[in-house]
């Protein structure tokens, strides 16, 4: 998976330095979607682009380029995208509706749901907690060992218990020092505790308790489409100097372990409606301390539960899967959603890029 420490970095720099200052006088402005998405395809490369945003009350998508590179077919407005790592914030805020139903609790310990299953599990995990894990503030390892990962994709087991292996993996080493250290591995942590609290798979308590009370329609898992037909967009992988298309399947996305932390699909469309929600906060989907526990970082730190928290109250994260990239914005203060994603995964190229597209768009600018 694309995010780790170094990458984090980067979109903190890029993304929240350029956005955290911006005014909120604004403009009208309707066709800037499809001005954003074009200019972007053509700086970036990307086969294909997609750009949603709310602004004064008014939403606007636009899509630029074709699904797969060397095949005429156009993206759609209605296309599925990976969203990557944005599904933390989704696997956080199913953690808390959870909490709030009373079927887990906040307090809960990775010693107490899951010390029986991890009997050699280091005694430095035993205390640590949802918000732990969630703000990646547990000290566990970005990601299990490769070779687990390998073994884990040959798919011979459920979802579910390859996350108890894959949590059980990282548990029995010794957490790292950092106060904060990225880890995609400690959202497969979260999952395997909400299995084991629940006795359903992620997968499961996703749609029943996220995509389904969203109205998230679109939302599914892994890489959009199949192989027998280009119905949806292709991930690209960029090999010998050249982006090429990576067919739906095996290698199409992480392992479905990994799916707390970076699995999920849908349209730009329904992920506009996703931040939306994230802005208004409506109290039919958590109450207001609930909210307040996902979109707060402790002092001294910029890292809620899958956000990035800038100055002013915004929310800002990027998702890869190396196929595909993704970066929304959330910035309730100013009532405004970004969603700009590519069906390519150069975040070196990307990451500069996108986040000058979000300067220039919520400024209400010409992208030159």
């Amino acid at each position: 998976m694309a995010e780790h420490r170094a990458h984090l970095t980067i979109m903190r720099t890029l993304i929240v330095g350029a956005l955290m200052a911006l005014s909120p006088a604004l403009v009208s402005a309707q066709s800037l979607a499809q001005t954003t998405a074009d200019t972007l395809r053509a700086s970036v490369g990307s086969p294909g682009i997609v750009v949603a945003y709310h602004m004064d009350g008014v939403d606007d998508l636009a899509v630029s380029g074709l699904r797969r590179r060397g095949d005429p077919t156009p993206v759609g407005e209605h296309d599925l995208w990976h969203i990557g790592s944005i599904t933390k914030s989704m696997t956080a805020l199913l953690v808390a509706r959870l909490a709030e139903a009373g079927r887990i609790s906040w307090d809960d310990s990775i010693g107490t749901i899951l010390g029986a299953d991890v009997p050699d599990m280091h005694p430095g995990f035993a205390p640590v907690t949802y918000l732990d894990l969630l703000g990646h503030r547990a000290g566990v390892v970005a990601n299990a060992p490769v070779e687990l990962t390998r073994q884990l994709a040959a798919g011979t087991q459920t979802p579910t218990e390859d996350r108890l292996e894959y949590a059980s993996a990282v548990l029995t080493q010794a957490p790292e020092e950092d106060a904060f250290s990225y880890s995609n591995a400690g959202y497969v942590v979260v999952g395997a505790m909400l299995e084991a609290s629940t006795g359903q798979p992620w997968e499961l308590l996703m749609r029943e308790g996220v995509f389904e009370p969203l109205d998230l329609t679109s939302a599914g898992f892994g890489a959009p489409g199949t192989a027998e037909a280009l119905t949806q967009p292709r991930g690209h992988i960029r090999r010998w100097g050249r982006l090429r298309p990576v067919e739906p399947g095996p290698g199409a996305d992480n392992i479905a372990a990994l799916g707390p932390a970076g699995t999920v699909h849908m349209n730009a469309a329904d992920l506009l409606k996703y931040l939306k929600v994230h802005m208004s906060r409506p109290p039919d989907v958590l109450r207001s301390e609930n909210w307040d526990r996902l979109h707060t970082a402790p002092a001294g730190m910029d890292y809620a539960a899958g956000w990035v928290r800038m100055n002013g109250g915004g929310l800002v994260h990027t998702g890869s899967n190396t196929m595909w990239y993704m970066m929304v914005v959330s910035r309730p203060q100013e009532g405004q959603a970004l969603v700009i994603a590519a069906n390519s995964g150069d975040a070196s190229t990307l990451d500069p890029a996108f986040a000058d597209a979000a300067r220039n768009l919520l400024l209400k600018q010409d992208i030159p």
